[in-house]
């Protein structure tokens, strides 16, 4: 009886010793967890304290700016121009039904147009560049990363945050809510023609219906917080580009974070702009 007691004593003891590893184990991942979030955080704010910095100081690279504005808007245009017009084709298409079943079927260009501007046109082509161009921009600067082309700007004296990182961001807030009025403008369009394979409404008029319902402050917020939107897109992928690993693999870890990353703030920044907008307007 007394060696069963110890036996049991003493697997007693090895199970509670593994818990506690286990336990402890865990502990440190997590805490590990939690302080490589709040170093990225503290790692970026230093990032982005940096390209406001490099913003406002002289010798801007103009000519490299328009460049990444022709990469960013014109080579975006075409995929943009394509999602907003099936955005609002598909939008009115399903929106009709139900519109017919309350005798509103009139009212349909002005809730269409209403929707796309104020919610459907900014994010979704705030989304669509985010994987396009966010993903560009953390591929690019994380592949000059692991060539060491940035460190070679450096050794020559030339300021890589202001050459490569300033001229991105500031493109991309430039030219996503221009991308956006396009989205809208086709998405416009797209609507017209979803509304006329079921009836016979004029360009025109369809135009007049739908800017009827549209306010000034429908349209002021929306464009607003694109600026914001193309600011992350920015940011985010410059950061992951230009903190990327020396490993080849780095880049495309890179290009996957910039655009996880960028998508997610996208949301949260179109939740905290709607919330602010339902409060003061």
């Amino acid at each position: 009886m007394k060696k069963l007691k110890i036996i049991d004593l003493k697997k007693a003891q090895s199970i509670a010793t593994t818990r506690s590893i286990k336990l402890s184990e865990n502990t440190l991942d997590q805490k590990e967890r939690a302080n490589g979030f709040l170093e990225e955080v503290g790692d970026m704010s230093l990032f982005i304290k940096q390209i406001f910095k490099e913003t406002f100081s002289r010798n801007f690279e103009f000519k490299e700016f328009l460049r990444q504005c022709y990469e960013i808007g014109n080579k975006s245009l075409p995929l943009i121009i394509i999602t907003g017009t099936i955005m609002g084709l598909v939008l009115t298409i399903q929106s009709r039904p139900a519109m017919a079943k309350f005798g509103a079927v009139t009212m349909l260009p002005g809730m269409v147009a209403v929707s796309i501007i104020r919610e459907i046109g900014p994010i979704i082509t705030a989304l669509i560049c985010a994987g396009k161009i966010g993903s560009g921009m953390g591929a690019e600067l994380g592949s000059m990363k692991v060539t060491e082309q940035i460190d070679a700007m450096e050794v020559s004296a030339t300021n890589p945050i202001r050459y490569l990182v300033v001229t991105r961001v500031l493109a991309a807030t430039l030219m996503l809510p221009i991308l956006v009025l396009f989205a809208d403008a086709f998405g416009f369009l797209g609507s017209w023609i979803g509304v006329n394979i079921k009836g016979d409404v004029s360009l025109v008029l369809y135009i007049f219906q739908a800017f009827g319902s549209v306010d000034f402050l429908d349209f002021f917020p929306a464009l607003i917080k694109t600026f914001l939107f193309g600011a992350v897109i920015g940011i985010v992928g410059c950061y992951k580009g230009f903190t990327a690993g020396r490993g080849t693999e780095s880049v495309g870890k890179a290009a996957n974070e910039a655009v996880v990353l960028s998508s997610l703030l996208i949301i949260i920044v179109d939740m905290i702009a709607v919330q602010i907008t339902d409060m003061w307007l």
